[in-house]
């Protein structure tokens, strides 16, 4: 369970940075919007590190409470 939440929070970190990674070649040709849209993604970026943390974090619980 730990990991399957896990896995989906590494995705949706992976598809936020590609979505940064074309609001900063966007932001080269047009620079308008580019802004506020890479402020936006930021703001997501750092909610799914958030997650990422947090989920880590509970994996590494449930890895301290197995026999070894």
């Amino acid at each position: 369970m730990a990991t399957e939440a896990l896995d989906a929070a590494l995705d949706r970190l992976e598809q936020a940075l590609d979505t940064v990674e074309v609001a900063l070649s966007r932001r080269g040709n047009n620079g308008g919007g580019a802004d506020e849209e890479l402020a936006v993604l930021k703001v997501r970026h750092r909610k799914l590190k958030d997650t990422v943390a947090q989920e880590l974090h509970q994996l590494d619980l449930l890895l301290a409470g197995l026999p070894k």
